[in-house]
């Protein structure tokens, strides 16, 4: 009888430690998700004071003590467009660099949903239109213009971020990523 007493209070220590690991790891999992929606510095406000809607602004070259976003590479020059489609469809182009060049599509809350390099694109430029699903299903079934010919990316949410970064793997390189990024273009669809 004396060994079933000693039993009883593991078993009850055993349960106590389940419990709690199980209410830490619900507590770690919301945090974990709720927490980014909470944030008031988001990439999206950072940018904000530094852009404009539906306009291609180049940023500054990222130092050890100053960069606009976390994590830049300094090898790359980048630019961002704020984009808003409560306008309508917007039209977005950027040649590429000599080097390499890739355009990353983020909605408003941060979440990757499209990236296009160069070397994807297969031209010196690249060329897309930036819609909801709601425009998309707006366009004219029998339009003359196939898929082939232009490159239409649906976006989930109606404002969000476009990063466009361009390598300069010498430092002499660097002007021209950047006269890359000067010509590209973000505007509503006329």
């Amino acid at each position: 009888a004396g060994g079933a007493r000693k039993v009883v209070p593991m078993i009850r220590w055993a349960l106590w430690l389940l419990g709690g690991l199980l209410l830490g790891g619900i507590v770690h999992l919301a945090t974990v998700l709720l927490l980014p929606r909470t944030a008031t510095q988001d990439a999206y406000t950072r940018l904000a004071a530094l852009s404009p809607v539906n306009k291609v602004v180049p940023l500054q070259a990222p130092t050890p003590d100053d960069a606009p976003m976390p994590f830049m590479d300094p090898a790359f020059a980048a630019a961002v467009c704020r984009y808003d489609l409560a306008g309508g469809p917007m039209k977005f182009s950027v040649p590429v660099s000599q080097a390499y060049t890739s355009v990353s599509f983020y909605t408003r809350n941060g979440v990757a949903y499209y990236a296009i390099n160069d070397r994807a694109a297969g031209r010196r430029v690249i060329e897309l239109d930036l819609m909801t699903r709601e425009q998309r299903q707006e366009l004219p079934d029998d339009e003359e213009v196939t898929a082939a010919d232009r490159l239409i990316v649906e976006s989930p949410t109606a404002t969000g971020l476009i990063m466009v970064r361009a390598l300069s793997p010498e430092r002499g390189l660097s002007r021209m990523a950047i006269q890359a990024l000067a010509a590209a273009q973000c505007r509503v669809a006329q």
